[in-house]
Order: C-alpha cells, then structure tokens, then sequence
C-alpha cells in the first residue's frame, strides 16, 4: 500500500511540473552571458536570441545605476528581436567606475557621455560577433539619458543601422537641466505652468552647474539612419515639445526620424505595464529591418 500510494505521489509530482519543464524547453529564445571590454573596463551582459530572429538591438541605459535590463530585453527577444543587455559600467558584474548624482559626480558632461557611448558601440560590434545571420541589422534601444549617448555611438559606429529612444532628450545637458530644476520632481507640474513658462525656463534661466554642454544635435545632424523617439507629454524631466520642435526641424533637413506623443504618459513610457510604446517600437523596429535588408539585397 505505501509502495502505491509513493509511485502515485511520483507521478503527480511528474505532472504537475512537467508543464514548467516543456516550457523551458520549448521558449521562443535562449539566454548566454557575455563579456566585453570597452575603454580598459570588462563590461558584463547577456545576449537573448530568438528562434527567429528579425532584428537585433544593443540596449542603452538612463542615468540610475542599473544592471541589465533583462524585463525589456525579454519582452523584445519574445517578438523576434535579438537583444544584448548589459550591466551598465562600474554597476552589476561590470568594471569601470559608475558616474552619476547619487555617488556625487557629474554623470552628464561630455567626457561621462562620450565613454558611455563607446561602451555601447563596443557592446554593438561583440554582439554581431554572435548572430549567425551577418546580415542582421543592429541597432541601439535607449532610456532617458540614452538621448545623448545613442546619437554619438551611431554617429561613430557604422554597424549601428537604427535606434529607438524612450523619453530620450534632443537638447542639450544644460537646457535638460533648466528644465528640471524648474519642473523639481512636481508631478503636478502641467496643471499650474503653460508651455511657454517652460520654454522660457528652459531657455534663459541661468545654469546652476558650469560645464560644457553636450548637443545631440550635433551628431544627429551626421545621421542618415532611421530613428524614433517616444515621448510623454506630462514629462517633467525632459521639455518635449521643445525637444519634438528639435525632431521637426531635423526633418525638414531630410533626417529619417520619427516621433510619437502620448498624452497621458509622464518620463516612464517604457515600464513593464505599459504595453503601447513597446509594441509601437516593436513594429517600427521589425518594418525598419526588413527595409534595411531589403536595401542591402538591392545594392
């Protein structure tokens, strides 16, 4: 009796966690770790690649000390998008030194941003080491911060073919600033001031940090690929429509960049409940590579 009552225990156990097990076995990508280097630091991600894969993005960090972004990274690698993610420097199993606000230090200047891009282009050229299908287009997905890093990697690194910024700033680190001092963390911001009281902030107050800015626009205006921002109007770290007028004349000139504007949304438009940014960027990025391949098959 007990030796029938113990085999049936078994195989209820087997069953009720088969179901797990199949799913494993039968995920629609598989994860492996990496290290790269970049700048004498040893940097550390992991690299998610689909069944089939479409596309194939380089994720790049916002201004917090943040290690991979293995959530997003899944929500892409589950539509076909390949994804390398990594610990951002001196964060996480990464090397290097972090910069930033909360350990004292200016994480915005020039020098900070232009290493952070070459710890994305770097990330960018190990990553086509590791797709089978070289043809593959790569591109860099950001947040925030990533606004200013995503135009100076692409404009130095030719294996960059698009990029998608969440709630990416076009002005400069200066005017950001301005604007957030102003803003100060009021989630109530826009039901007391008018767009032209921000502009004129953003504009003329005086700066209470001396460095040299840092202007995206100065490298998107080297750009020719194709890129799409995402912005929430009720944002009060970044001035958007001030930085939507930036993307428009940047059209005018023939730039191939594209923005949408969601007007409930605040500076986060990419968190884990929020499903319409990503499936809008999902979209963009899966017709954006057919294109690119397209292209290359045409020349």
């Amino acid at each position: 009796m007990n030796i029938n009552f113990s085999s049936n225990l078994f195989l209820w156990l087997l069953l009720i966690t088969l179901p797990e097990m199949v799913f494993s076995q039968s995920a629609d990508f598989t994860i492996q770790d990496v290290k790269f280097e970049s700048q004498g630091a040893t940097l550390a991600g992991s690299i998610l690649t689909p069944k089939k894969t479409i596309a194939a993005v380089v994720i790049v960090h916002g201004s917090d000390p943040v290690k991979r972004e293995m959530d997003f990274a899944i929500r892409l690698a589950k539509e076909g998008v390949a994804v390398l993610t990594y610990d951002k420097r001196g964060v996480g199993e990464s090397g290097g030194v972090y910069v930033g606000p909360s350990v004292g230090t200016n994480n915005i200047d020039t020098i900070n941003l232009n290493l952070l891009s070459h710890d994305a282009s770097s990330a960018v050229s190990t990553f086509r080491t590791y797709l089978k299908d070289k043809k593959i287009p790569i591109g860099l997905v950001g947040f925030s911060q990533a606004g200013w890093i995503i135009p100076i990697a692409a404009s130095k690194n030719p294996q960059i073919e698009f990029m998608v910024l969440f709630s990416c700033p076009t002005i400069t680190t200066l005017e950001q600033l301005r604007f957030q001092f102003y803003t100060n963390g009021n989630n109530n911001f826009w039901e007391n001031h008018t767009e032209s009281d921000a502009r004129e902030h953003t504009k003329n107050d005086p700066d209470r940090y001396q460095f040299v800015a840092n202007d995206p626009k100065i490298s998107l205006n080297t750009l020719s690929i194709p890129g799409l921002w995402l912005f929430g109007e009720k944002d009060i770290q970044i001035p958007v429509k001030l930085c939507i007028e930036q993307l428009n004349t940047l059209k005018v000139q023939g730039k191939p960049f594209e923005y949408t504007l969601f007007s409930t949304l605040g500076h986060n438009t990419s968190s884990g409940d929020i499903t319409e940014t990503v499936d809008i960027s999902i979209q963009w990025i899966k017709q954006k590579a057919l294109n690119i391949k397209k292209s290359k098959v045409s020349k």
